[in-house]
Parts: structure tokens; sequence; C-alpha cells
């Protein structure tokens, strides 16, 4: 019988095992992947980062952030050997829970166009893409 998941915050301990989860699931890098700008999320009162957790194994993360104007969803990740299990869906009913509780009457999430799984993911969930935004970004 497969081990219970369960959901938790984040805590520092986490910090490297997160990493690897999202590496292991696919996840683009970016500056922002470093245990310090992940402290520094678990550490903001305006940011959630949950866990599912199966048997002291990290077996996916997201990331909620409220910024006083809309709720935004990243880094949505299940380690290969948990997907298709319910897990992905469940962290997003969470995180929309905190940012509901939060004020939050508008969400987005940021999905990667080049992984058709995460798109088809968001589709399945009643997110729809929102054809008049482009996101553009530039690291500092």
């Amino acid at each position: 019988m497969a081990d219970a998941v369960t959901l938790r915050q984040c805590t520092p301990a986490d910090l490297e095992s997160v990493l690897a989860l999202w590496r292991a699931a696919g996840s683009t890098p970016s500056v922002t992947d470093t245990s310090d700008m992940l402290q520094a999320a678990i550490d903001s009162a305006s940011t959630s980062v949950v866990l599912a957790v199966s048997g002291g194994t990290i077996a996916g993360s997201i990331i909620g952030a409220f910024d006083g104007w809309r709720g935004n969803i990243y880094r949505l990740a299940v380690h290969p050997d948990y997907q298709r299990r319910g897990i992905a869906r469940r962290l997003v009913a969470e995180i929309e829970g905190w940012l509901r509780d939060h004020g939050v009457k508008r969400v987005a999430a940021v999905v990667e166009r080049d992984h058709p799984w995460a798109v088809g993911f968001w589709e399945s969930t009643g997110f729809k893409l929102e054809p008049m935004d482009l996101r553009y970004t530039r690291n500092l």
C-alpha cells in the first residue's frame, strides 16, 4: 500500500530537498532557484510554500504569493514517482484556500509553455489561458 500524502508548510530543513524536487520534476532552472530565495519565500507573510510529503519524502511543492493586487502560483511540481495520484490538484486546492483567506480575488499560474503536460494540467483545473497577456521578465 502506498504511503499517505500529507500537506504541510515548507521549513528551512526542506530547502535542498525542494530544490532537488524541482530538478527531478523537470522545472526549468531559474536565478531564483536557490536556498536563500526559497528561505525568503517561506519567511514572507505574503507567500506560502506548501509541500506534499509521502513517507518522509517530498513528493510535490507549490508556491502561492499575494502582492496586494493579484495572487500568483509558482513552482507547482510533483516528483515523477508520485505523478498521476492527484497530488498536484491537492496542492492547487490548498494554495487557492490560502490565497482566498488572504483576500485574493484573482489568481494567475505561471506555466511553462514548452511543457505540454503542465499546460494540459492547468487547462483541466478550470484555469484559462489569458489570450491578451504576455509575461516579460528580466533577471536583476
